[in-house]
C-alpha cells in the first residue's frame, strides 16, 4: 500500500523524542544527576494524540526534574493485546498502561496496582469506575468518555438530498442508495483491524440484544445465531461492505480515516476520538447512533474506553511515581487543560470542566445526555480478537452468516486467555 499524507502524519507522531522544557526548568533538570532519576515507561493507546500526549509528558517533565518518561503509543494496526500480555507476562511490562476494565481486569487483576487511596476517586464521575473495581477496589483511572456511531458528513449528506441521520436501518440503507446515486462512496471501511469488528460492533449487537441474552450464553440456553440483534449486526456489515470500498479487510485504520477526511466516502464506523484528527480539515462532520434493524431507539454506544493502570509488578519507586503523573494529570490545571483542549476528550471527572473537546466531541456529550446510553461490553478481550477475525472471515466470503455465529459461540465458551501466557 503506498504511503498516506496521514500514515505519515501518524508515523511523524511516533517518531517524536521527547524534549526538555527551557529555562529555569531546564537546568533544574541538568542539575538532577541521571542516576538519581526515576525512568517510567508509559504506553499511550491514542495514536490520535500521539504528540499531544508528548508534549504533555515534556510539561511534566519540566516540573518534576527527578522522573524521565519514556512514551510508547501503540493502537490503530498495531496488535497492542498480544504484545501488552507477552510482555506483562515475561515481568517486562511499562509502568503506565492501559486496562479494557470488566473481564480484562479480571484477566490482568495480578498486574494491577491497587489505587483505591488515591486523590482523585472521590473525584471521579458517577459510575465510571464500575468497570475496574473489583472486591471493593479501585485497580485503574478513568481515561475519558467516548462515544461511537457513525461519523458523517454533512455536506455530502446534503449534496444527496438527506436532510436528517438515519434512525434505522432501513433509512440508513436509503440514505446509502442516495449517496451512491449520487456518485459518492457511502461508507469507509477499515475492517483491517480485528478490534473494531470484534470490540466496537460486537458490543453495539450485545448492548441492543434480548435481555437475559449474555446470562443465555453462559448457561447454554442461548447462542448468537438465535439472536436478532446479531443477526442484524452482520446484516448491517453486509451493508457496509456492498455500499464501501473494495477489499475492507485489507483498509486499515489510517485509509480509513484518509478516505473520510478527504471528502472521498460519507460515512465510517468510528466515534469522537477521531476529533483531533479533524483538526485542519474543511469536512463538517457530525454522529448518530449505528442502527441496528428497525428499532426505534436512538442511542449512542458510550462510556469509559479504558483505565489507566500502574503495573504491580513494577518498583516502589516506579509505583510512587506513576501515581504521582495519573494525579497530576487529572488535578493540575496543565495536564487538564491537556486532557480537554489538546487531547478533546469528555472528561471523566466531575471537577474537570468540558472546555475545548471539538465539534464531534461536542455532539457526542449532546447524544449522551440527551438519551439513555448503551455501554461498552464487558467480555474476554481474547473472545473480542478471535469475533473480529471471524467477522473477517465473513466478510472474505470464507464462511456463511450460520458458520460465522456457530464459531461466535465457540470463542465465548472458550473464555479468557491471559492464562495461556503466563
Amino acid at each position: 500500500m503506498k504511503p498516506t499524507l496521514l500514515k505519515a502524519f501518524i508515523i511523524g507522531f511516533l517518531s517524536v523524542t521527547l524534549t526538555a522544557c527551557g529555562g529555569e526548568q531546564e537546568k533544574k533538570k541538568e542539575s538532577q544527576p541521571e542516576e538519581d532519576k526515576v525512568t517510567l515507561t508509559i504506553r499511550n493507546p491514542k495514536v490520535e494524540i500521539a504528540s499531544e500526549f508528548e508534549q504533555m509528558v515534556s510539561a511534566y517533565e519540566g516540573e518534576h526534574p527527578g522522573v524521565a518518561i519514556k512514551v510508547e503509543t501503540v493502537g490503530g494496526a498495531a496488535d497492542d493485546y498480544s504484545d501488552i500480555t507477552a510482555k506483562l507476562a515475561a515481568g517486562r511490562g511499562p509502568d503506565i498502561f492501559t486496562n479494557l476494565g470488566r473481564e480484562a481486569a479480571k484477566e490482568w487483576s495480578r498486574f494491577l496496582e491497587d489505587l483505591s487511596e488515591e486523590p482523585w476517586v472521590d473525584r471521579a464521575s458517577e459510575n465510571v469506575l464500575s468497570g475496574i473495581t473489583l472486591n471493593n477496589k479501585v485497580y485503574g483511572m478513568p481515561m475519558n468518555i467516548e462515544g461511537f456511531g457513525i461519523v458523517y458528513n454533512r455536506e455530502l449528506f446534503a449534496s444527496a438530498g438527506i436532510t436528517s441521520p438515519p434512525s434505522t436501518y432501513r433509512e440508513l440503507e436509503e440514505a446509502a442508495a442516495k449517496l451512491e446515486g449520487k456518485g459518492i462512496m457511502p461508507f469507509a471501511n477499515g475492517y483491517y483491524e480485528d478490534w473494531k469488528l470484534g470490540h466496537h460492533m460486537v458490543s453495539v449487537a450485545f448492548a441492543q440484544s434480548e435481555r437475559g441474552f449474555t446470562q443465555g450464553l453462559e448457561d447454554g440456553s442461548a447462542s448468537f445465531s438465535e439472536d436478532a440483534a446479531f443477526q442484524d449486526l452482520f446484516t448491517l456489515i453486509d451493508l457496509t461492505v456492498r455500499y464501501g470500498n473494495k477489499r475492507p479487510t485489507s483498509t486499515d485504520y489510517y485509509t480509513e480515516l484518509e478516505q473520510f477526511t478527504e471528502g472521498k466516502a460519507a460515512m465510517i464506523l468510528q466515534g469522537n476520538w477521531i476529533q483531533p484528527l479533524l483538526e485542519g480539515k474543511t469536512i463538517s462532520a457530525g454522529m448518530f447512533p449505528v442502527p441496528l434493524g428497525d428499532r426505534e431507539e436512538s442511542r449512542i454506544l458510550a462510556g469509559v474506553p479504558g483505565f489507566w493502570v500502574i503495573n504491580s509488578q513494577s518498583s516502589p519507586e516506579e509505583k510512587r511515581e506513576a501515581k504521582k503523573f495519573l494525579n497530576w494529570m487529572v488535578s493540575s490545571e496543565k495536564g487538564k487543560a491537556y486532557l480537554t483542549e489538546e487531547f478533546h476528550f469528555i472528561p471523566a471527572f466531575k471537577d474537570i470542566p468540558v472546555k475545548d473537546i471539538g465539534p464531534l466531541g461536542k455532539e457526542t456529550l449532546k447524544l449522551i445526555n440527551e438519551t439513555d446510553t448503551f455501554n461498552w461490553s464487558s467480555f474476554s478481550p481474547c473472545s473480542k480478537r478471535e469475533m473480529g477475525e471471524i467477522m473477517q472471515d465473513y466478510i472474505d466470503k470464507e464462511s456463511s452468516r450460520q458458520e460465522a455465529l456457530e464459531e461466535f459461540d465457540m470463542a465465548w465458551k472458550e473464555g479468557a486467555c491471559l492464562s495461556s501466557t503466563s
